[in-house]
């Protein structure tokens, strides 16, 4: 890199602008200071991969799950628009599954930018050192509905904590004290919504027995019959239920019947993403809208950003509302 004097003499500036604008590149890693030899251009920067071709890397858990779909059409049609050709790959949230797509797109390095639906984001991924590397090649990654706080990665999401506020408020509003909560132990997800949803409680001066509270991992999503006894036990006494998402809430109601619970007239029920699970049963049931189209957009759109200006802060959650349908009692 030119010195100090010759930058101040070509670009007109002084030397405090050139000394701090050095500093900057060192600090984003664009330059690399060497002590009693000089100060250099890192050489990975232009070493670069033809074959990238502005391609855009998306990683995500589920191709068939209920809600992801539209989010990943909408992606790829932003994308698309503005010329990013797009390379799909599915985890179904496993973690080894997670580490194969990685190693792939390392191997491969063909993508320009990287936007990834997290796996277990809530556990211990020992898949972390392979997202450092794609930050030190400079490949921008966004995150979207979850993330790893570990990477200090930017991430689109719905606001998770309003999200179980505003599910138990609206229970509370109806006159329910006796609230439980069932929310995914291994997605950051449901610790976001249970904080919110204990946060709702203490607010309104309730305590929450833990005892009402189950936690379920994404096995047990695929398996809920089995937790019939659990279920009716976490439940007793309770007549309201924050539930993690549709699809558990959806999983519920074939199970409730067998307890001999029913909705609402025993439990009223306020689930989260407004999907079409949410009103296929005979109870329409009370859920807080996910914005699939526009978290889509608004991910590919602040990606696009960060590969422009690297200094581009992706981070960006959507506010709550709740769609009221037939699943909530008034108490009141």
């Amino acid at each position: 890199m030119y010195s100090e004097n010759e930058l101040s003499r070509m670009f007109g500036l002084s030397r405090q602008t050139v000394r701090h604008a050095i500093s900057v590149l060192e600090t984003d890693h664009v330059l690399e200071r060497v002590q009693g030899s000089g100060t250099y251009i890192r050489k990975d920067l232009y070493i670069e991969n033809p074959a990238r071709q502005n391609r855009i890397g998306v990683i995500m858990t589920y191709l068939d799950n209920y809600i992801f779909p539209k989010t990943i059409q909408t992606i790829e049609n932003v994308l698309f628009k503005e010329g990013y050709p797009v390379q799909i790959a599915f985890t179904n949230n496993l973690v080894n599954r997670e580490r194969t797509v990685l190693e792939d797109i390392l191997e491969k390095d063909e993508v320009t930018g990287l936007i990834v639906e997290a796996t277990k984001s809530a556990l211990p991924n020992l898949n972390l050192a392979y997202y450092q590397e794609l930050q030190k090649r400079r490949i921008p990654v966004l995150f979207i509905n979850s993330f790893y706080p570990a990477l200090g990665a930017p991430h689109v999401s719905m606001n998770d904590i309003q999200a179980g506020k505003v599910a138990a408020r609206h229970l509370i509003e109806k006159g329910h004290k006796e609230i439980a909560g069932i929310f995914k132990l291994d997605d950051g997800q449901g610790h976001l919504r249970y904080r919110g949803f204990m946060e709702a409680l203490n607010e309104a001066g309730l305590v929450c027995d833990e005892s009402h509270i189950l936690w379920i991992d994404t096995e047990d999503v695929k398996n809920f019959i089995k937790l019939q006894e659990k279920i009716k036990d976490r439940l007793e006494g309770c007549t309201g239920l924050v539930s993690y998402n549709d699809e558990v809430t959806f999983a519920l109601t074939k199970v409730l019947p067998r307890l001999d619970i029913r909705i609402p007239d025993d439990l009223s029920v306020v689930s989260i993403d407004d999907s079409e699970l949410a009103v296929l049963g005979s109870i329409k049931i009370t859920s807080i809208p996910y914005p699939m189209e526009l978290l889509g957009e608004k991910a590919a759109h602040n990606l696009l950003e960060m590969i422009k200006n690297p200094r581009f802060d992706g981070n960006y959650e959507f506010d709550v509302t709740v769609t009221q349908r037939d699943s909530v009692r008034n108490l009141k």
